[in-house]
Order: structure tokens, then sequence, then C-alpha cells
């Protein structure tokens, strides 16, 4: 099954959510542009930064996820989505939420759909807790600085069965048990990603932000090992989130935080 994305209709659907949300208010999103198929929507965003501006496609042939990872998405199963926001020098110190907040919002428009069991992973991968923490969406942010400008790119996977996906650890909404169109999906999304941009844009609002992305993160708490980028693994327990962005984990010799890096949770014991 794959399901269409119409140009015409998304923005003014989008739009449409957000005024009739429950903070009401009108859409910040200027409008969605529909490629059939492009090399990476970061990668178009960031050679035409435009504010409130989101590019989307039906194929994707050189997506990248984080530490350089490759992602290409077979036409019409999945949304590849990126959106164009205003990230001020102002807050410099808070732009390490950008990724956070982003999965936080894949999250929210994913529950909003009927999906109750999706929780993130520090910083911004959605997994799937009934099909055994499987990731559903991954994220990558990149900053323009000289613009003042972020890219939020995401990548989640709709239609797909599990043979069309790349690796093991993979899952799809279809396989969760989720039959919505790639058009609800990415209109769910952007409404909740608006949604906690505002949110992010006010610094008074931050504390609450923390504490919602602490409320969704199936990170804390648990024993984890973090695969860092010079290659050492560091193994202890991930105590919270900070202020910053940064996950704070516990090992035998004090806590430390760490603002990235691949984060492998243990297993439950059974």
């Amino acid at each position: 099954m794959t399901s269409a994305l119409r140009e015409d209709a998304l923005t003014a659907r989008v739009t449409d959510a957000m005024s009739a949300g429950p903070d009401g208010g009108s859409s910040p999103w200027l409008g969605v542009t529909v490629l059939d198929r492009v090399d990476s929507t970061n990668a178009e965003l960031v050679r035409h930064p435009r504010p409130w501006q989101v590019v989307t496609a039906d194929h994707q042939q050189a997506g990248r996820g984080r530490l350089t990872r490759s992602w290409e998405t077979p036409p019409g199963m999945a949304v590849t989505l990126s959106a164009c926001v205003p990230a001020p020098v102002a807050r410099a110190a808070d732009l390490g939420w950008l990724p956070l907040l982003t999965g936080l919002a894949v999250r929210d428009g994913l529950v909003s759909l009927g999906l109750p069991d999706a929780v993130l992973k520090w910083p911004n991968d959605v997994l799937v807790t009934t099909d055994d923490e499987r990731k559903v969406c991954g994220v990558l942010c990149e900053l323009v600085p000289a613009a003042g400008l972020a890219v939020l790119g995401l990548g989640i996977n709709v239609h797909q069965q599990r043979g069309d996906l790349p690796v093991e650890r993979a899952t799809s909404l279809a396989l969760c048990g989720l039959d919505v169109g790639r058009e609800d999906v990415v209109v769910a999304v952007l409404t909740a990603l608006g949604r906690r941009h505002a949110q992010w844009a006010l610094p008074a609002r931050l504390p609450t932000l923390v504490r919602e992305y602490a409320d969704a993160c199936a990170t804390i708490g648990r024993e984890v090992a973090i695969s860092l980028p010079d290659g050492s693994v560091r193994h202890g327990r991930a105590e919270r989130v900070d202020a910053a962005g940064r996950l704070v984990v516990r090992t035998d010799v004090g806590e430390t935080a760490h603002a990235a890096g691949d984060v492998v949770h243990a297993r439950l014991a059974d």
C-alpha cells in the first residue's frame, strides 16, 4: 500500500489543524513543497533556506542519518520531510534542544494518530514499545548559522512490511497496526512541530518542554551504553536530561553529561 501527498492540500490542512487545536492560533508554516524525488530533503532546504518552509518528497535517494549513515526511502512508502525554522543566535545556549523537540513532536503527532506506545530514545529516535522498541522514525537537524535558521529533518516509516526495511531493528506504522496515509502523518507532525517550536521560542516555557520531553523519553532510568564519537563506549545509568538537552549518565566514577553519541538501551530483565 502507498498513499499520495497532495501539495495543494497539505498547507491548508496544517493551518486548519493548528487553529483547531487546544491552543488555537495561526499556523507558522508558509508552504509545503512536495517533490517527486530528491537527493535529500535536508540538503534541499540547506541549499535554499527559507523560514517556515517545508519540503517533503515521494522518493528520497540520498538521505542522511546521524553519524553519516545513509538512508533511502522507497517511493510512496515513507514520510521524508524537512522543515526550516528560526534558530536565533541569541538562543545559542538552547539550540541543542531543536533536535530533541523534533523527536518529541514526531512522537506527539504519532500519538495523536493512534500510536500511544511511541516513545523517545535520547536524543531523538522514535521507538514503538509494542514492536520490541524498534525504530519508526529518525531525526537529523542542521543549523544554517548565517541565516539564523535550522533545518529539522525527519523520516518516518509508514507503509513498509518487515521485508521492506533495511535493518532488523526498524519498524513501520503499518507493522504497528496504524493504518494511516502519509498526508495524515505530515499534517499531524507539522502541527505538533509548530507547537513545540513555539514552546521553545519562549525561554519561560523551556522548563515545561524539558519536563515533557523527559516524560516521553524511555532512556531515562535505563542502563545504557553510549558509543561516543571518538569510538569509546561508556556504560551507566541514564539519570536525566539536563536543561541543555544533554543526557546525564551515572557511572562508577560519578555523573557525566553527553551532548552527542549513540545510546544503546540495555535490555530489561524478564
